[in-house]
């Protein structure tokens, strides 16, 4: 691997390559740059490279950094407990893994407290895998309606998934097609606080299948900062 910096000039040379080959706008698609388990340094070398935007999966992580790191926009993209959304609420500006009415009614609560509106994504478990968080395809849409419907302090921003790791990403693809039609068909439905623009999936394995599917965000981390080094 080369630097965190030539790494990243990589991943944004194949990221462009493969929207362009989807006939995408390569501007389109950002990259989260994923820090579970990195330095603070490292995360200033991304950032100095222009990353804009930092995935946290923990939250004690997420705050451990938080001070340290200055301006940068921070995402939740791990899964979230009831009672942690309080110590986050007012510091991310995308929960990527909402996968319960619940989850999305204390996020509420806690967004109403400080009198902001949150950006959420809906976790679908595009493959169901068991070992993995998220709604089934089929029942996306009842949340989203539950959401939007008992929830003002949220607007909802699209869909997030994580495929199974597998060694070939091609085997993946048929994941992120139908969580790309499941994506155009809930942004049709026209509601003041459902403003679809982001749809999460592809990480360091498979993120140019992710991207030529259809992916507005991909999460990165051990392609731009090496095998994740256990510091804590």
């Amino acid at each position: 691997m080369g630097s965190i910096a030539e790494n990243i000039a990589m991943i944004e040379a194949e990221k462009s390559a493969a929207a362009t080959r989807a006939g995408r706008d390569p501007k389109e698609v950002l990259l989260c740059a994923v820090t579970k388990n990195h330095t603070v340094e490292d995360i200033k070398e991304a950032l100095a490279a222009g990353v804009t935007d930092i995935g946290e999966n923990r939250v004690q992580e997420l705050l451990d950094k938080y001070d340290q790191v200055g301006p940068v926009n921070w995402h939740m993209i791990g899964h979230l407990q009831t009672n942690k959304v309080k110590y986050i609420i007012d510091k991310v500006c995308l929960i990527h893994s909402v996968d319960s009415f619940k989850l999305a009614e204390e996020i509420n609560r806690r967004a109403a407290q400080h009198d902001l509106t949150m950006d959420i994504l809906i976790e679908v478990n595009a493959a169901g895998d068991e070992a993995k968080f998220g709604v089934d395809l089929e029942s996306a849409e009842k949340l989203l309606d539950e959401v939007l419907e008992k929830c003002d302090r949220i607007r909802v921003r699209g869909l997030m998934t994580i495929a199974p790791y597998v060694e070939d990403p091609e085997d993946v693809r048929p994941y992120f097609r139908s969580m790309k039609e499941l994506y155009n068909r809930l942004a049709a439905i026209e509601h003041p606080r459902l403003d679809f623009k982001y749809l999460s999936m592809g990480m360091s394995n498979d993120r140019v299948v992710a991207v030529e599917e259809g992916a507005s965000i991909i999460r990165v981390g051990t392609a731009i900062f090496g095998p994740r080094n256990y510091f804590q």
